[in-house]
């Protein structure tokens, strides 16, 4: 049960990147991102005192907003680096190490023994993961290497993603919903602060007939990004219940294969071509989750 819900995990988490990368293309990504933790955050409001009536704990709640941290600290340095024109070295570089971290913690710290195959599939996964995110590529969006700055950016942004799994798996089997609330709450915050000083996004222009269109667009525009935030919530939910009869390392590794859906979507619907290296990673991430969801 606990592997479903990891995949169900993915799932939400790869639609949410779906549609947030639609609404991304007409409106600044800082943007996106927070109408996105806000958008969750009022859902999980409504939602979280319905299914678990009897109040958090103290502990639960911290435990959630360091997770909340986590997605904060991942997100700025993750456009951070985008807007750099370093999007085949971040993203790759950030999706790998948000799984190799919460994998060595497991093992090393949590004393996490998963059978042969888990392992097996882990070790496909992270390659993987690294193809379908775009390493393949030589150079960034712009024609540019990859610098020590944009690494950094991917390494820091991978590591508050490890934070943001590591931190809600901590969350007592009763907590319920209390903890992705608190950690919403606590996204919320830190990608407003971290993503004013750390970004400088230039405004979306338009002019004349095109801005009028742009502003009667608006508001489906802000809903379309609210709904990415509330299916993230609801990827983290997931998430967190599978972390209660599972191993970490094998939820984190499951949820964190969420970069799968907008390769497929991008192919069945937007008419994308996908790289000979992303059908490899595709191929190797599908006989991954396999041995992992039946081991």
């Amino acid at each position: 049960m606990g592997a479903a819900l990891a995949l169900v995990s993915a799932l939400s988490y790869g639609l949410s990147d779906v549609v947030g990368g639609i609404v991304a293309r007409r409106v600044r990504a800082v943007h996106v991102a927070f109408l996105g933790q806000l958008g969750g955050l009022l859902a999980l409001a409504v939602v979280a005192p319905l299914l678990t009536p009897a109040p958090p704990s103290v502990r639960d709640v911290l435990w959630g907003g360091l997770s909340g941290l986590g997605t904060g600290l991942g997100m700025a340095f993750l456009f951070r680096g985008m807007g750099r024109g370093a999007m085949s070295v971040v993203v790759p570089v950030s999706a790998v190490g948000g799984v190799a971290l919460p994998v060595l913690v497991g093992a090393t710290v949590l004393g996490e023994r998963p059978a042969w195959p888990t392992w097996l599939g882990v070790a496909l996964a992270l390659p993987a993961l690294w193809l379908v995110s775009g390493g393949s590529s030589r150079g960034s969006s712009d024609g540019t290497g990859p610098t020590r700055g944009s690494v950094g950016d991917g390494l820091v942004a991978g590591a508050g993603i490890a934070v943001q799994y590591l931190a809600l798996a901590r969350a007592g089997p009763g907590s319920g919903l209390w903890p992705v609330l608190g950690g919403r709450a606590a996204a919320l915050l830190a990608v407003g602060v971290l993503a004013c000083t750390l970004m400088r996004a230039r405004p979306v222009r338009g002019t004349g007939s095109e801005g009028a269109r742009a502003g009667r667009r608006r508001p489906v525009r802000v809903a379309a990004a609210g709904g990415a935030g509330v299916l993230a919530a609801v990827a983290l939910a997931a998430y967190l219940a599978a972390v209660q009869s599972e191993f970490v390392t094998v939820a984190v590794v499951l949820s964190s294969l969420y970069p799968l859906v907008p390769a497929v979507v991008g192919v069945a619907a937007l008419g994308e071509r996908l790289t000979r290296a992303q059908t490899t990673g595709l191929a190797v991430a599908t006989a991954a989750a396999v041995l992992i969801a039946l081991s």
